[in-house]
């Protein structure tokens, strides 16, 4: 049978106590950090391996969360169920390779099949748990201990503030070797092709449009046939480009608006905005947005350092990349 409802200020205490009590452990934690948790980060940067993360029941959630923060920030690595190493799982885990094994008690039984195969392979093995004494941290090459802390529960027995602590502990591992290593955004975005992290770091180069698709002519080049590749390439821009592909001007609709009066009798060359706002390559794309709002408009031609046309970016390029 439910219970009774309860009412909005009991709900904003009950959350304070929670937010409290987690917070009062972690602060423990930043004021004195596991002891070897130097010699754990050194042996996971010494590993020419990955690393296999595992737990049982709510730890095994952290475990994965830990695996997949590790493996997106530049350190290989994996989850594995301790259920699953025991039936055939454990020939995942390699010469190389380095564990980490979560248990709140650091007796899970559950556990004991891949601790019993670190210790026949000479696997490194980090232990993350709240018990010193136990098998779990005894077994280990190194073992981090949270701190011990009530959980946050009103009969203290539901994992929650011991969660939280290995989820931030598997967050400080992780910055750690992020620093260590020197990951850049660059690396980051490599890992994060999707969603807005992965706009955030595409380059024009990502996205521009390239060879035949551009809207190139000369300077020679007579407006009726400057139109036609205007309107075949759809960008309303076109090119002006000399000898080597070099960028001499552009044509936009406003230059064309600009010289109605006898537009056809005069050459691409005539016509052209010389030195134009232009891209590279490794710019950002956002960076490139920002340029065409900023100036009202619509595309830019992509230029390397030499002055050669490479490319060109629209702004719809940017909209459907997800840069806005």
């Amino acid at each position: 049978m439910p219970g009774p409802a309860l009412s909005r200020e009991a709900v904003r205490g009950v959350a304070a106590r929670v937010l409290g009590m987690e917070a009062a452990a972690l602060a423990a934690m930043a004021e004195e950090p596991p002891e070897g948790l130097a010699r754990a980060v050194r042996l996971v940067l010494d590993a020419p391996g990955r690393v296999v993360v595992s737990g049982m029941g709510k730890s095994g959630h952290v475990a994965r969360k830990i695996a997949a923060t590790l493996a997106s920030t530049g350190t290989p690595a994996l989850f594995l169920h301790p259920g699953e190493a025991s039936h055939g799982d454990l020939g995942m885990v390699a010469a190389g390779d380095v564990c980490i094994l979560l248990s709140n008690s650091g007796e899970t039984r559950e556990l004991s099949d891949l601790v019993q195969y670190t210790r026949r392979f000479g696997i490194p093995m980090i232990a993350v748990t709240r018990v010193a004494g136990s098998t779990l941290a005894r077994q280990a090459d190194v073992a981090l201990i949270l701190p011990d802390a009530p959980e946050a529960c009103a009969i203290g027995m539901a994992p929650t503030t011991s969660t939280t602590c290995a989820l931030a502990l598997g967050d400080a591992i992780a910055v750690a070797l992020m620093e260590a290593r020197g990951f850049s955004p660059e690396a980051f975005h490599v890992f994060h092709p999707g969603g807005k992290l992965g706009a955030q770091f595409l380059r024009v180069a990502d996205v521009m449009h390239v060879g035949a698709a551009l809207p190139v002519v000369g300077p020679g080049t007579g407006m009726g046939e400057t139109l036609v590749e205007m309107s075949a390439k759809g960008f309303g821009v076109a090119a002006v480009i000399e000898e080597g592909d070099r960028l001499r001007g552009v044509i936009t609709d406003g230059d064309l608006r600009r010289n109605l009066d006898g537009l056809m009798d005069q050459s691409a060359g005539a016509v052209a905005t010389p030195d134009p706002r232009v891209a590279r390559p490794d710019m950002l794309l956002s960076e490139a947005l920002g340029v065409m709002n900023r100036h009202k408009i619509g595309a830019l031609l992509v230029v390397g350092e030499d002055g050669r046309l490479r490319g060109l970016v629209h702004i719809h390029d940017c909209l459907r990349a997800g840069v806005a």
